[in-house]
């Protein structure tokens, strides 16, 4: 078990009170997120922690495949899908490298505060767009907080001193040129909240 994910088995308790703190941007993600869903799509939720996003887009969808790197984190999910009695959502303790995800299988993939702690993001976003069937939606919601800001500089000095998992702190024009380098195009972007710079993009495979 690696650093990450011993982090986030540690934080899965309290996960859905710290994130429901900000029940307006929460709000917002499933808002934006349903308007692209059509009930006969196959989704993936690449990090999907607790399952907050999953459970409640099932609904609109064919079937939901949630993943994360925290076992912790999807017996929460899986816990909290059986109680609403869910029958479409599959959760899994798994990577989104597992070789059970078959290539051009999925309509929209989400990834919803993730991409900021990832080691290498070309390979991971080449890998979700192998993942997404053609025309297919890559959905993500990132903090893009620079560098050069206060908050960038305080959560890069807490990753490399081990207190917070690794993170990145990317810019969003540099987030974009990931994505588009990844043959992908934007086709919507909106900043949910501007004390974080959380950005909604939507992008379509080529």
């Amino acid at each position: 078990m690696d650093k990450s994910e011993k982090f986030w088995d540690k934080s899965a308790n309290g996960y859905d009170k710290e994130e429901m703190k900000d029940k307006d941007g929460r709000a917002k993600i499933l808002e934006r997120t349903k308007r692209y869903l059509k009930k006969e799509d196959n989704v993936l939720d690449y990090g999907c922690a607790t399952g907050i996003l999953a459970n409640q887009i099932a609904a609109n969808a064919e079937m939901v495949y949630g993943m994360d790197i925290s076992s912790k984190m999807i017996q929460i999910a899986q816990n909290k899908a059986n109680e609403l009695n869910i029958q479409n959502v599959n959760y899994s303790h798994t990577t989104i490298f597992d070789k059970n995800y078959k290539e051009e299988t999925f309509d929209v993939i989400l990834g919803v505060y993730v991409l900021h702690l990832l080691d290498d993001m070309p390979k991971v976003l080449s890998r979700i767009n192998e993942l997404l069937k053609p025309g297919g939606l890559f959905i993500s919601v990132t903090p893009c907080l620079g560098k050069r800001t206060l908050t960038g500089i305080s959560l890069s000095l807490l990753s490399k001193i081990g207190l917070i998992p690794s993170l990145k702190t990317y810019s969003v024009s540099e987030l974009e040129n990931f994505i588009t380098n990844q043959d992908f195009k934007i086709i919507e972007k909106e900043c949910l909240q501007k004390k974080g710079q959380q950005y909604f993009i939507v992008a379509k495979k080529n």
